[in-house]
């Protein structure tokens, strides 16, 4: 049975009860797993969930108690993904306005079937979220927008020997080597655009050894690899009126005029185009032409001044932490920013459930917290002298 709902006050109990589905503007407010895998209702999310678990049955990789940790996994990150909607803040405020006391009782009158820790995964998801910020573009915080690298920066950030219009132009322009020119990816999406993809992601799909720790990255390829999304990405290059000679690394810095590209652009277009790169060339085969294709235009790693990091590797995700130095700690206002949020409140980040195989999201979140802590001191210090 199918509950919609309008956008209107939505109630504790419908939020928990499984079948219901949450309407904005008529339509249903979608949330995901994996960042691509949507479902209208918790409901459905079961089905796939209990899917998920049932497969590499005769794996010895995959054990049973593996198999009902991934389940657990799963569930929880469904219903927080149906919490934290991008796109509509009524789950979340019915949930952190009631008490744990109050959750716990509509969790006990749900009378449709759920899975077990359904109840357990509610209330560990209302804990979290009563005692964080979500740090994203799009916050109602505006600290938690400031604290989000889509955040523009007026002055511009000097990082590396260049300027930058956000945090995220720069983090996402690095992934070219200083010589890739617009030609060079033309160039490889044409070959990615003539290649045969099922078999390629089925190896990955086979081996829970590398589905089960590469979930999103594996989601993101699976999404980015179909022939209509590697035609949309040359499309959108045109759009932008790029020049074939072009330098991806050096058109993305701030130029004479700020903000060619906007933080948007520079995630959906630039971003997961150089993920998509990197991403191959990591899961491909050593003897995989497409692999050697994308290492003779250097997307076999990040390259930074007289540095080779490996595009997933600690190395270059510390690098997060080092521009968030020049952010945080050099930059006045934003230093002010920070440090204005309680210690009481953790800083966050949850969107649909995405991840970013460069600096997974757990990550992320440690350095956010690790970057105040640094602009706290940093603020005793001042003060104290």
């Amino acid at each position: 049975m199918i509950l919609p709902l309008q956008a209107q006050p939505l109630s504790l109990q419908e939020l928990v009860t499984p079948s219901t589905v949450i309407l904005k503007g008529g339509q249903p407010l979608v949330f995901a797993l994996h960042g691509f895998i949507e479902f209208k209702s918790l409901a459905e999310s079961f089905a796939y969930i209990d899917a998920q678990a049932q497969r590499w049955k005769s794996s010895a990789d995959f054990n049973e108690a593996a198999r009902q940790s991934f389940r657990r996994d799963l569930l929880r990150r469904a219903i927080e993904s149906r919490i934290i909607s991008m796109a509509d803040e009524r789950p979340l405020e019915t949930l952190i306005t009631h008490t744990s006391g109050e959750l716990k009782r509509a969790l006990e009158r749900v009378e449709e079937p759920t899975p077990p820790g359904y109840a357990e995964a509610f209330m560990a998801v209302q804990e979290k979220w009563k005692h964080s910020v979500n740090c994203w573009s799009a916050s109602p915080s505006i600290a938690g927008r400031v604290l989000s690298n889509w955040y523009p920066i007026e002055e511009g950030i000097h990082l590396y020997g260049a300027t930058y219009d956000t945090t995220e132009h720069f983090w996402q322009s690095v992934k070219y080597h200083p010589e890739v020119s617009v030609a060079a990816i033309m160039e490889l999406l044409a070959v990615m655009e003539h290649s045969d993809w099922a078999p390629w992601l089925k190896r990955l799909d086979d081996d829970p050894k590398i589905y089960v720790a590469n979930a999103y990255a594996v989601e993101f390829l699976r999404f980015n690899l179909k022939a209509e999304r590697l035609r949309w990405f040359g499309e959108e290059l045109g759009r932008q009126r790029v020049q074939a000679d072009d330098h991806a690394r050096m058109i993305q810095q701030r130029g004479a005029a700020p903000f060619r590209f906007s933080a948007y652009e520079e995630k959906v277009l630039w971003g997961d185009l150089a993920d998509l790169f990197h991403l191959v060339y990591t899961f491909s085969a050593p003897n995989d032409p497409v692999r050697k294709a994308l290492s003779d235009r250097h997307f076999d790693g990040i390259y930074l001044g007289d540095r080779k990091m490996g595009f997933i590797s600690e190395e270059f995700r510390s690098l997060m932490l080092e521009i968030w130095k020049v952010k945080y700690l050099e930059m006045p206002r934003f230093g002010e920013v920070i440090r204005s949020i309680p210690v009481e409140i953790r800083l966050s980040h949850f969107l649909n459930d995405g991840d970013s195989p460069d600096i997974p999201i757990p990550i992320y979140v440690e350095y956010l917290n690790q970057i105040r802590e640094m602009a706290l001191a940093r603020g005793t210090v001042k003060r104290g002298k």
